[in-house]
């Protein structure tokens, strides 16, 4: 009896679909991701030129100036503080509209921080001073 050796056969994996593999991969991720889009500040502006009186009781101060430290109606608070003070206020008056300021050196996170918890504190009329020179 004669033993017959086996042909060995080369295994290869064919090359010729990876690029169509690889390319329906990259459309299936850049289809099912989803990218999140910061919206930033939400807020409401007059049109130009426009005034309106409003009564000084209605009207809130918060000042930021250069070094950080924030005054609400002339008393230092900290920046964390803010929204339970502006909270008790709306209470108090809900017609209260919040104007902030700041020096043009104040720090940027400072700012955002202050805006941040006026939304916090459901503050909606929020006045926003331009910086003095």
């Amino acid at each position: 009896m004669l033993v017959e050796k086996k042909k060995s056969r080369m295994t290869e994996i064919p090359m010729a679909s990876l690029a169509d593999i690889a390319f329906l991969l990259l459309i299936f991720f850049l289809v099912t991701t989803t990218i999140d889009v910061d919206r930033g500040i939400g807020l409401t502006l007059p049109a130009k030129g426009e005034q309106t009186e409003v009564r000084t009781k209605n009207i809130t101060n918060l000042l930021i100036n250069a070094q950080g430290e924030v005054l609400l109606d002339d008393e230092i608070v900290p920046v964390n503080e803010i929204h339970r003070i502006i909270e008790r206020k709306l209470e108090e008056n809900p017609k209260l509209i919040v104007s902030v300021k700041t020096d043009r050196e104040t720090q940027y996170d400072t700012y955002i921080q202050a805006l941040d918890e006026l939304k916090v504190a459901n503050a909606t009329r929020i006045s926003i001073a331009e910086p003095e020179k």
